[in-house]
Order: structure tokens, then sequence, then C-alpha cells
């Protein structure tokens, strides 16, 4: 057997115990191979119930909120774990994302494992009691004291795309902070997910209930997480339209919800940049992990006046970029996770010929690659702003270049999106890049190459790409509750 080719992961954990799913198995796919890599278990809606019953159980008659030391403790433990069987990790997370080998040292595994350190810290260093000192209201002197408790039982939905980073943004904050936890995974990658369940029962002093790892080919089940009155809060990665759904599911119950959803990020190239830099550079990070990452600057805002030229530039780039074997060291364009969306990857590039979009490099399927879901990095351009391809999250290696006439043009064209995620800022003057920066309205911003990402650093979007912050000690609070607390002075 290839060694790449982890064995099967065919439990749910529930309750500390590895059960088998309610609804059986259902296959888990090498998107690189199109070959069936085994079966993960398939919950039930029943599954799903025990597990929310569990985690409730776990909050309500454990000490687990109240004990912080305790907390940090187990996140280390957990962390540990995961560094102890990174190589096994590894093997799923190529195997199963289709995640380039080089990733994996970065954001697909190293990364996030890492991150739980931020966590554990956090558990032990944080303000967890504010003294408001005494003040005098209807002639009554109180002393007022404001304190952080966890939010509750957190149902966690997460996507495929970086499965390790965004289980663990989340799972480590939630715990960290006192809470009780769900984990619902994408169904594409399930066994990354549920791997962790056997290190958490046996690895680690996670009382039996406090992680419920929960994976189904069933996509309502995400949605009975998110109706269930047990749940206080919901957390939740993935598209726009499926947030709305989250949203929509949580009002009935006025639960807490995170959203951190779509983008569709530009690179404001202005006209005293490098532009054959930006470019490149720009073209590059859209091929990375064939542009599976919500928050890649995959619209290009160059001067009219060197459009060609900088359309040229990303040309080049792309041409040297080719989508290939992820087990490769020197891969950085695997393929995209499933044949739907290969499809939808197709489906926006016809889209944008048919709108009239030059199809400068790629557009099509690698002629080298007879099996597996791969999209060539592919660069459009002559196309306005507002064409669909320009507008629409495609979620594939895809690259628009548009013109723009001068900086508040740029500017206008970045904020003439729903999304407001991520983007970046090419220049030299350092005045201009500030006006540029205070002028587009997004989450996150990277000038001249800076990678905003770290675990201290606050990840989240303005307008629909969603609501709160991941990571950071922002992150972290989103899974606390503030109580104020007044005795007589």
């Amino acid at each position: 057997m290839n060694s790449l080719v982890p064995p099967e992961v065919t439990s749910l954990l529930i309750g500390g115990k590895s059960v088998p799913g309610g609804a059986g198995v259902f296959e888990t796919v090498n998107p690189a191979t199109e070959e069936v890599l085994g079966h993960a278990a398939d919950a039930s809606p029943e599954d799903m119930d025990a597990a929310v019953a569990a985690a409730r159980t776990a909050f309500d008659e454990t000490d687990w909120s109240r004990d912080h030391a305790f907390r940090a403790h187990c996140v280390r433990q957990l962390r540990d774990v995961m560094r102890a069987h990174i190589e096994e990790l590894r093997a799923i997370t190529i195997a199963e994302v289709g995640a380039p080998v080089m990733l994996t040292s970065g954001p697909q595994l190293e990364g996030p494992v890492a991150d739980l350190s931020f966590a554990a810290a956090l558990a032990e260093s944080y303000s967890w009691t504010t003294d408001l000192g005494v003040a005098e209201t209807m002639g009554i002197a109180s002393r007022r004291e404001i304190r952080r408790e966890a939010v509750g039982v957190v149902g966690a939905i997460t996507p495929w795309n970086f499965p390790h980073q965004i289980n663990l943004a989340k799972l480590g904050p939630a715990l960290a902070a006192g809470n009780t936890v769900v984990l619902k995974p994408a169904p594409d990658t399930p066994w990354v997910a549920a791997v962790l369940g056997p290190l958490i029962a046996e690895h680690t002093d996670i009382p039996a209930g406090v992680v419920n790892i929960v994976t189904s080919a069933d996509h309502t089940l995400g949605a009975r997480l998110v109706a269930d009155p047990r749940v206080d809060m919901v957390t939740f990665t993935g598209s726009t339209q499926t947030g709305r759904a989250v949203m929509a599911g949580a009002a009935a119950t006025l639960k807490r919800t995170f959203l951190e959803l779509g983008g569709k990020s530009a690179a404001i190239v202005l006209d005293d940049a490098d532009i054959a830099a930006a470019a490149s550079y720009t073209a590059f990070s859209v091929a990375v992990h064939a542009g599976q990452g919500c928050a890649l600057t995959t619209r290009m805002l160059v001067p009219r006046a060197v459009y060609e030229d900088a359309v040229a530039a990303a040309a080049k780039a792309m041409a040297g970029i080719r989508a290939g074997d992820p087990t490769k060291p020197g891969t950085v364009c695997g393929p995209v996770i499933s044949a739907r969306q290969r499809e939808r990857v197709e489906r926006y590039i016809e889209i944008a010929r048919a709108e009239g979009g030059r199809i400068v490099a790629g557009g099509g399927r690698p002629a080298n690659r007879e099996r597996g879901f791969f999209v060539e990095p592919t660069l459009i351009a002559d196309l306005p702003n507002t064409s669909t391809v320009a507008q629409e999250e495609i979620f594939g290696p895809v690259l628009v270049v548009i013109p723009h006439d001068g900086d508040a043009d740029a500017v206008r064209l970045a904020n003439e999106s729903p999304y407001g995620l991520s983007g970046s800022v090419w220049g030299t003057d350092p005045e201009r890049i500030e006006r540029v920066v205070a002028g587009v309205r997004t989450g996150t911003l990277g000038v001249n190459g800076g990678l905003w990402y770290h675990a201290d650093a606050p990840f989240g979007g303005y307008k629909q790409s969603g609501i709160g912050r991941e990571m950071g000690v922002a992150g972290f609070e989103e899974y606390l509750e503030t109580k104020l607390v007044a005795f007589p002075a």
C-alpha cells in the first residue's frame, strides 16, 4: 500500500467514546487520483442529538468552564499529541485534502497545531475579571466587577479547504475559553477531523463530552446543530450563501453566531509599484492550493497605462506553475477538492468567455493529468469589475485583471463588491499607500507582500464576508459572555 494512504477512520467521538455512525459509512476520495481512500463514519440525526447532549452535560455538570489552568493543560496536550502523530496527520492531509506537501509545514497542518499554544496561554493569562471600582446609584454605593465566562455549548461547522487550520482555530480558543464543542466537518474531508477523536480520547485529559466530532455525508445535520436550542453558539466558516442559512437558522433561538464567509479580494497595484513583481506575486498566490482560499486576491487592479504589461507579467508567472501531484515537494497548485468543484471552476471560465473575457493563460485541464480534479492556473483579462467572474467567488486558481484610473478609482473598484475579507496594496509612496489602506473596506490587508496571518492576528471580514473575528484575542473573546456583578461597597 502507498505509504501516503492513511488507515481508515470510521468512528465518531461522542461523550468521550468512539462510536460507529448511525447511518453507516461514506466514502472519502483522494482528489489528486480520484481513488477512494476509504470510509468515514456517517452520523445519523440521533448521533448529532447525542453529541449535543454530551456537550451540554459536560458544560453544565463539570467544572471545565471554571478551571482555567486545567484547560490550558488539556489544550497543550492536544498540541503535543498532534505533534507526536504529525507524519500520519500529514499523510491524511495530503491524501484527503489534496494539499501540496509544502503547505503542510505551514497553514495546512504544522502552523495550526503550533497555534494551539497561543490559545492555551490565553486561558492562563486572560483577565477573567475586571474591577470597575465603587459607584453610587440612587444613594447606594456598590463595588462592581466584570466577569468573563464561557458561552456554553459551541457548534463548529467547518469547510474542506484548510481543515486543520479552521478546525483548530475554532477548537483551540473555544476550549481554552471554557466551552464544550460539537465539531461538524465538511463531508469532503471527514478524516482530518475524525482522526482527532482517538487522539483526544486516548491521549489527553479532556473530559468526556467536552469535544464531540460528528462526521456525516448529510449536510442537513449542520442545520440541525444550528437550530438545536441546547447549543449556545455556532461558529461557521464557509460560503456566504450557507452563512446566510446559518444565521437564519440560529435566529429562532437567538444564539450567538460567528461567520467567516466568502471573499473576492482585490490586489491594488499603484502606478509607482514594481508592476512585474506585484503581478507575479499575485498570480502565484492565486495558484497556491489551487486557489481554494477565501482570502486570496483573485482580482488584480492595475493602472490602465500599464495594463498589458501587468497581464503579460501575470501570465508569465502562471505559465510557470503546473497543477501537479501534491505529494511532490515542488508542487504549489494541487487539485481542487472534487469533481463538483472542478465543474464549478470550469463553468466560471466559460462564463468569462461568454461575457467577452480573454483567457490569457490556462483555461482548461492539464494535458498531463488524466486523473484527478485538476484545473490549470487561469488568467482572465478584458472584463469589467462588474463581470460575473470579478464579482463572484470561484474558489479555484483563477485571476481576473482589471484596469483602474488612479488611486481613488482603484479603491472604488476594490470596494465595488459584496465582500470585504482581504486585499493587498502595492506601491512605494507611504502616504499614498496609507490613503488606499484607509479607504479599502476589508478585514485584512497586506502591503507589498506583507503577511498578516498569525495566531495572535484577528481574521475576519466586512460586509458579506462575515461577522466577528477568528484567532487573536478578539477570536478568543468570541467564545466569552460578559457578566456584571455588584456588591455592597
